[in-house]
Parts: C-alpha cells; sequence; structure tokens
C-alpha cells in the first residue's frame, strides 16, 4: 500500500523535473544572448549637465568618465546646458575632460540652451565639441560673484588666468584660440552657426541621433589612444545623477542653504538657552549639518554666516531679557545683512561664475517673521508679567536671584520665573554669578543690591 501512494505521482516529478531544466535552459539562453547582444551593440553613455556648475556636477562627470572606462564603453556624451559655475570646479571638469581615455562629445542642448561662462570652458576641452540649433556659447569675461565688474587691476589679473587657460585648452584641442580667448576677454558669444564657422566647435546636431550619425569614422585623441568612432549603429545608455546628487544638488541651492542655516543655527541656539529640550538641539545640529555641506558646493561668504548667528543669538536674548527692544531690532537687522552678504563676494572674481545670491523676497520674508515673531513673544511676556505685577506687587522685591550678565550697572539676573533687566542700586558693579537681592520693582527693570549686604 506504502509503495503505490510513492510510485503513484512519479510521472508528474518527472514532468515537474523536465519543465525545470527546460526553464533552465530558456534562462542560460536569453543570459548569454544578452551579454552576447551587450558585446555586438556597445553603448554611448549620455549624461544631461544642467544648472551651474558646482562640486555636485563635477562629481557626476567624474562619475561618469569612471564608469564609461570601467565598462570599455566607447564614448561619453555629455548634454551641457548652463550659464556658467565655480571656477573649481569648472577646471576639474576641463581635466577630466583633457586627461578622459574614452573620447568625450559635449553636446550644447536642447535649442535654446546655453554654454555661458563655464561652459565654454568644458565644451572646448572635449573631444568634439557639438551645439544644437538655437544655442549659444561664450560671454566668459571675469566679473564678481555678485555679478559686478571688477576693479582693473583685479579684472586684469583674473581675465589673464582665464584667457590662458581657454587658449591652452583650444590649442590641446585644435579650436579657434583667438576666437575663444575673445568670449574672456571681450565678452564675445557665438550662435552655433557662427561657433562652427568660427570652428569654436566642431558641428550642429539636430538631436543626439543627428550627431552620432556625424560622429561616425570621425578620428580622435582621447588619453594615449587614437580612436576612430564607430557610431553609425551605437545605442545610448542615459546615466542620471544618483539619489545622493539630487539631494545634494537641491541643498546646494542659495535659498535651501540658507532656509538650513537659520533654521539649524535656531535650533542650536533655542537649546542652548534651554538645556534639556533635546529635540531643537537635535533637529539643528541636523540641519545645520546638512546647511554646512550646502555652503561647500557654493562660494559662501563667512562674514554672512556669522551674521545670521549673531542674528538668532539676538533673538533669543530678547525672548530672555525684559526691557532690551533694541536686542529684537538688531536681530532683524543681522539676519537680512547676512542673508544678501552670505553668497556676496568680494574682491573673489570668477571668470565662469554667474551671479548667485538668496532672493531678496526670501531674506524680506523671513527677517519679518521673525520680527514679527519677536514682537509677540516680547509683548506677551511683558503683558503676563505686568498683571503679575498688578496681582501681587511684592512678590518680587524680596527675591534672592543669580547675575547672569555683569551689571554694570545694568545687566541680566535669573529669578525663579525667569530672567530680568536689573541695576544696581548705587551704580556699582556687580559680576556674573554673583547673588543679588530685589529692593524694587519698576515696571520691567529691577534695582537689586548683593545679597552680602543683607546679612
Amino acid at each position: 500500500m506504502i509503495a503505490a501512494e510513492f510510485s503513484a505521482p512519479a510521472p508528474a516529478r518527472r514532468l515537474r523535473l523536465a519543465l525545470a531544466l527546460l526553464f533552465g535552459a530558456m534562462l542560460l539562453l536569453g543570459l548569454t544572448g544578452q551579454v552576447l547582444a551587450q558585446a555586438g551593440s556597445p553603448e554611448a553613455l549620455v549624461l544631461n549637465v544642467d544648472g551651474v556648475i558646482n562640486p555636485v556636477k563635477e562629481r557626476y562627470v567624474k562619475r561618469a568618465l569612471a564608469a564609461a572606462a570601467a565598462n570599455d564603453a566607447p564614448l561619453v556624451v555629455i548634454r551641457l546646458d548652463t550659464p556658467g559655475g565655480l571656477s573649481s570646479s569648472t577646471r576639474e571638469i576641463v581635466e577630466l575632460l583633457l586627461e578622459s581615455e574614452t573620447p568625450t562629445v559635449v553636446y550644447v542642448s536642447p535649442r535654446g540652451a546655453q554654454a555661458g561662462s563655464a561652459g565654454t570652458f568644458i565644451t572646448a576641452a572635449a573631444n568634439v565639441a557639438v551645439m544644437a540649433p538655437g544655442t549659444n556659447i561664450g560671454a566668459a569675461t571675469p566679473v564678481s560673484a555678485t555679478g559686478e565688474d571688477l576693479g582693473e587691476t583685479l579684472a586684469n589679473k583674473a581675465t589673464n588666468d582665464a584667457a590662458a587657460l581657454i587658449r591652452s585648452v583650444a590649442e590641446e584641442r585644435n579650436r579657434n584660440a583667438d576666437k575663444l580667448e575673445a568670449t574672456v576677454r571681450q565678452g564675445a558669444s557665438y550662435t552655433a552657426s557662427e561657433a562652427v564657422a568660427l570652428q569654436v566647435v566642431d558641428f550642429v546636431a539636430q538631436d543626439i541621433n543627428d550627431l552620432l550619425i556625424q560622429l561616425d569614422g570621425r578620428e580622435v585623441t582621447a588619453g594615449s589612444r587614437s580612436w576612430t568612432l564607430d557610431t553609425g549603429d551605437l545605442g545610448i545608455q542615459d546615466l542620471e545623477k544618483n539619489l545622493l546628487e539630487h539631494f545634494l544638488e537641491f541643498i546646494s541651492n542659495p535659498d535651501v542653504a540658507f532656509l538650513l542655516l537659520t533654521l539649524g543655527g535656531l535650533g542650536i541656539v533655542v537649546e542652548l538657552f534651554n538645556p534639556g529640550l533635546i529635540a531643537p538641539g537635535v533637529v539643528g545640529a541636523i540641519l545645520l549639518i546638512l546647511a554646512f555641506l550646502a555652503l561647500g558646493n557654493l562660494p559662501v561668504n563667512w562674514a554672512g554666516v556669522v551674521l545670521i548667528g549673531l542674528a538668532l543669538a539676538l533673538a533669543l536674548l530678547e525672548t530672555q531679557v525684559s526691557g532690551f527692544g533694541i536686542l529684537g531690532v538688531g536681530s532683524v537687522i543681522c539676519l537680512v545683512l547676512g542673508g544678501f552678504l552670505l553668497f556676496a563676494q568680494f574682491g573673489g572674481p570668477s571668470p565662469t561664475l554667474p551671479p548667485i545670491g538668496v532672493n531678496p523676497w526670501l531674506v524680506g520674508g523671513v527677517a519679518a517673521t521673525l520680527g514679527l515673531a519677536l514682537f509677540y513673544l516680547v509683548w506677551d511676556i511683558r503683558k503676563s508679567r505686568r498683571e503679575e505685577r498688578e496681582t501681587a506687587p511684592t512678590v518680587i522685591v524680596g527675591q534672592v536671584g543669580t547675575v547672569i550678565t555683569e551689571l554694570a550697572p545694568r545687566g541680566i539676573i535669573r529669578l525663579d520665573d525667569g530672567n530680568w533687566t536689573a541695576v544696581t542700586d548705587d551704580d556699582t558693579v556687580i559680576p556674573a554669578g554673583q547673588r543679588v537681592v530685589v529692593i524694587e520693582a519698576d515696571d520691567l527693570i529691577l534695582t537689586v543690591i548683593p545679597l552680602s549686604e543683607m546679612d
């Protein structure tokens, strides 16, 4: 009986085994065919570089060139649309393109795109420079990071340096060095057709497919090798920014960086004035780390950072001290100045950087919000203390407190219900940390004497 039970399903087991073998064979053949197809049909690596050239873009290009070298890609195509960028990142990308062992093409695209300032250097550094119809290249005259003209001495120094770089790149890639140098010295800019006629770029392509057709058979030298490009049947593989690069790109926006710095600093200051809250400190620390990560990708002016920090400290002091409305006013002024100076560069020219700054409406909105919040908090604190004093006018008199900031003769003391503005009875100086007694309360100003004098 038992033997019959086990022998009955044998055909079914054989069927399952046959199906498994068939599936495995099909999978193996499919994988083999895919590998052979890939081996027989190489693909050009295509990446999109748009917006301001910064360390994020530099990282993206470097990753693409490394991937192309690792996978033996026959070509790297950079779709470019930029108004300019940081000099340091521009030079790094130029260096990567000049040293690349994989042939590179910079394609100024789509229609209406530009290769302005930094884009001119990057386009010129590729093995093949191509533009779409309706695009332009040039305008690489050195300016300050705020977009203003430079002084004569500084302008000459920056212009000569940028001109030397663009000329050396042009000579390396056999382009028209005089016309490229004119983009730096005279701010010249060329349409796609003009750039081709002047030998600034190689040709105009309608789209990526037209680009590959025109590249077919062209000879280039990449690194230590000479290549004859075979792009007639070349496939395309888009290399997108990864999640980290997208995130870094987002926080590197000047407006986002300003908000991260402001909110992060506020969280830290709140924690310092109110130890033990934990949450403001943790959130503030995270936001500040992100803010400094963002500032690393931007031409930051550290005077602006200091002013924003001072603004937040003054704002918190205003809520802790009664009678000093000037602290709130100073806080708003420092925040506005810090916002406008955060990315202002004085004497720091760049031949590749477009004007960068925090949106004035954002600075004004944040400053107005801070001012209104301080006004409400201070008004509410003063109102509550007046009400307490009216209902119990003698409660504060006689209380013992601790000097927080030196009374010389005015300063701040801490009582059980918070911090107060205080003056000494006879204009003497009482150092911080000393114990004092309240002998008189006049509106929001307390008069105190040292506790030792009560003995």
